[in-house]
């Protein structure tokens, strides 16, 4: 993935949230995006510890999660939060999009 500009990721806020009316809906719509667009699963590293990212989330206080596992163990960790590895799965722009909503 390369880099987007702030422009760019605007425009993929635009084009999930184009139809909403509160920031619920929007959030919802950043979670469809990021859901159907996403290629999991992926490894990352959180905290020095390799993880599989199954999937995606959202959370009862309207967070997007990522769903992850190691070795049998489950948590679920902010997409906020959460390293993108290098290379980025096919999808991530949408995960850059959705922090870039939440900066502004």
């Amino acid at each position: 993935m390369g880099t987007l500009s702030k422009r760019e990721l605007a425009a993929l806020v635009d084009e999930a949230t184009v139809d909403t009316y509160d920031e619920y809906e929007q959030m919802t719509a950043l979670f469809a995006a990021v859901e159907e667009n996403l290629a999991v699963p992926f490894s990352t590293v959180v905290l020095g510890v390799e993880v599989t990212v199954r999937g995606v989330d959202l959370s009862r206080d309207g967070r997007i999660v990522a769903r992850c596992t190691r070795e049998g163990f489950r948590q679920t960790i902010g997409l906020l939060d959460l390293p993108l590895p290098d290379p980025a799965p096919d999808g991530a722009e949408w995960v850059e999009a959705y922090r870039h909503y939440w900066a502004q």
